[in-house]
């Protein structure tokens, strides 16, 4: 039986689903240390929320145990299966694959220079099935953890979206992660003439537009990783 506060409700769901501590750190970007401090009391608010997209769960049973605790499924894509974060040795079943998630790694020790890669070890799963009828290959399936509040009140910060890499063409308004000078960033995007781009966020009060001609999308390292086909926060 889980315990009265929403660290020991993390604690006890993370060893009932066998994921490593250190990789949902990573995934909730804190230390092992922070984490190990939140179990023996209450998360604060905007890391319970994160805490909460990332597991599947709905944060009001991670913060009072209020019941159901899983999230319900996704209304716009019902046959995407519901998501956790698994570790390497916990089997696949045949209508499942995993699904890496991309990390911004930084490239010397106070550089301050970071390229995109695939987390190794931290995995979201969906049905095989799922992604074809969305037109997803498999291989072209990624993870991005949204950071910030500027794709607010769509996607909140520490939302997971998932992304197609096959499918890097522009279409004006929708969804795209970028890697932008080695930062990983989720925008609408809208082709601009000469080859350039607009980048735009929901939270246009805070964040307005942005755009760049086709020169600095190329000085900026401006590159399309993939369309956005999924959001733990589309409904």
């Amino acid at each position: 039986m889980f315990m009265k506060g929403s660290g020991e409700r993390l604690r006890n769901l993370l060893d009932l689903r066998r994921i490593p501590r250190k990789d949902f750190a990573e995934a909730m970007s804190i230390s092992p240390q922070q984490l190990n401090n939140w179990f023996g009391r209450d998360l604060p608010g905007a890391q319970l929320l994160r805490a909460s997209d990332l597991l599947g769960v709905r944060p009001q049973w991670l913060s009072d145990g209020e019941e159901p605790r899983d999230q319900p499924a996704v209304v716009d894509h019902p046959e995407l299966i519901p998501f956790s974060v698994w570790d390497d040795e916990t089997p696949l079943s045949d209508d499942e694959v995993e699904v890496p998630f991309l990390r911004e790694v930084e490239l010397a020790a106070g550089s301050g220079r970071t390229v995109i890669q695939e987390n190794g070890s931290l995995k979201l799963r969906f049905g095989k099935r799922s992604l074809r009828n969305q037109g997803v290959h498999s291989q072209d399936a990624v993870c991005v953890t949204v950071a910030g509040n500027s794709m607010e009140p769509v996607l909140r910060g520490g939302s997971t979206v998932g992304v197609d890499r096959g499918k890097r063409d522009v279409v004006d308004g929708d969804l795209y992660a970028l890697s932008h000078d080695g930062q990983l960033r989720v925008k609408q995007l809208y082709r601009l003439p000469g080859g350039g781009l607009r980048l735009r966020s929901f939270n246009r009060d805070e964040h307005p537009d942005e755009s760049y001609t086709l020169e600095q999308v190329r000085e900026q390292a401006l590159q399309v990783i993939g369309r956005v086909f999924w959001s733990s926060q589309f409904h």
